[in-house]
């Protein structure tokens, strides 16, 4: 009956805890969901993020193709005019968005990835590790982030999606890695890390299983607030013409098409920066409410 007894309570233990974490979870979302800015940014962002997956079905005509004459201002058949080629702004601005939307996206979530690889390392292991790891990250936050960008994108090459996207995280790995390592020299000497310790758990799974969940928060936090200024990096490297190359049309790269002739025809430099604003823009709004959403101190 004893051990009956146990198999019982240690079953009503698991379940209460999983529980907690559901109701920590539903509580989570329930702050979040009554943030109607933060709302309104995740839905403006998913939406723009679904135009530009559809835009093959969308755009009433293809990205390269010249279809009006040059400089047609917007009209019924083309909504926001044509550009210096004849080719249709409205069919670029949602192809553009596939450019600039992916390779800010996936810059940060390269960076955020190495960022948890090398803080965790520094964090957990302390020491050396820590030394050496931080004395990088302090050698390569002196540079300023866009400065560096350029550089890196000047040795490696210009045009290029993947060699554009690793320019772009290289910088973003140190911040993360830095706010990372604070939380886990937090959470490293709690008593159920110590327990896994002594129990021969490997380093890794100690990370992966105990360290990582209690610390990564703020991390996951800072990784949806930069996705805003990643999408501005890859608009301002195209505008620089450091980014994606003509004729693949890219935000950036479609404002520094339009500057020349903004005076006489603003509908070429309008349209990319209202697309550019306004994805930063509910981006932020959800990443300020996502933040008040999981922070613990926050009660309804």
């Amino acid at each position: 009956m004893s051990s009956e007894y146990l198999q019982q309570l240690s079953e009503r233990e698991r379940a209460a805890v999983r529980e907690k974490k559901e109701t920590n979870f539903s509580q989570m979302m329930k702050r979040l969901v009554k943030n109607k800015l933060a709302m309104t940014g995740g839905v403006v962002f998913l939406l723009l993020c679904l135009l530009a997956a559809l835009a093959p079905l969308i755009a009433p005509y293809d990205y390269y193709s010249m279809v009006g004459p040059k400089y047609l201002r917007p009209c019924a058949e083309h909504l926001l005019g044509t550009d210096q080629y004849g080719r249709d702004i409205f069919s670029r601005l949602l192809y553009g968005g596939r450019w600039s939307l992916t390779l800010g996206l996936a810059s940060t979530l390269l960076s955020t990835l190495l960022g948890i690889i090398v803080g965790s390392a520094a964090g957990y292991f302390g020491g050396t590790v820590d030394l050496i790891i931080m004395r990088i990250t302090d050698i390569v936050q002196c540079v300023p982030g866009m400065l560096l960008t350029i550089c890196l994108c000047m040795i490696m090459g210009k045009g290029n999606m993947i060699y554009t996207v690793i320019a772009m995280s290289f910088g973003g790995i140190w911040g993360t890695a830095r706010m990372l390592r604070g939380q886990i020299l937090m959470v490293r000497e709690s008593e159920f890390v110590e327990a896994a310790r002594a129990t021969n758990v490997s380093n890794f799974r100690t990370i992966l299983k105990y360290v990582l969940p209690n610390s990564i928060q703020q991390t996951i936090i800072g990784a949806c607030m930069s996705i805003g200024g990643s999408i501005s990096a890859i608009s301002g490297l195209s505008f620089l013409g450091l980014g994606i190359q003509p004729p693949y049309p890219e935000w950036g790269a479609m404002l520094s098409e339009g500057r020349a002739v903004m005076r006489y025809y603003p509908n070429m430099l309008i349209a990319p920066c209202i697309a550019i604003a306004l994805t930063i823009l509910s981006i932020s709004l959800f990443g300020d409410g996502l933040r008040d959403a999981m922070d613990p101190r926050l009660k309804d």
